[in-house]
């Protein structure tokens, strides 16, 4: 990967719908090239798929929260998580080195829907200790590594 494809996936950051013309005008390449250039990225996986960001807001989602989840034994992790991937107000879950096991975020309606969220999570067999933190405001959130 070279310094045009980190332009080229900086537009598509800007705009996933951004026209291959659009972007060669932008990177100072001719349409054939962008396209090819892009081709590759999907190929190799740099580009993993194309999807739509959404204003957690505008869809009823107020609240956000992390939750570090304590496990008893490694053997619960699997059940833990495949209950986590069928929680859709679970956006990430991921495992962890130190005090915790894993670490959530969450972003729900509010704090009724987070309670019923904990009780269902706390539920699961194997988890033995959580602590739940509620966000205030998002200072920054990213969808998506930079190139």
């Amino acid at each position: 990967m070279d310094g045009l494809d980190r332009q080229i996936l900086g537009c598509l950051l800007e705009n996933g719908r951004m026209t291959a013309s659009e972007i060669a005008q932008r990177v100072k390449l001719s349409v054939p090239a962008v396209s090819e250039r892009i081709r590759k990225l999907e190929q190799s996986g740099v580009v993993a798929k194309y999807t739509a960001l959404l204003d957690p807001v505008r869809m009823d989602r107020h609240l956000t929260a992390i939750m570090m989840v304590s496990m008893d034994r490694p053997r619960y992790n699997e059940g833990f998580t495949n209950h986590v991937l069928s929680e859709p107000d679970v956006l990430e879950c991921h495992y962890l080195a130190g005090d915790f096991d894993y670490a959530l975020k969450i972003v729900t309606q509010g704090t009724e829907s987070l309670e019923k969220l904990l009780n269902r999570l706390k539920s699961v067999p194997g988890v033995q200790k959580t602590r739940t933190t509620v966000a205030l405001s998002t200072v920054k959130h990213g969808a998506t590594v930079l190139p």
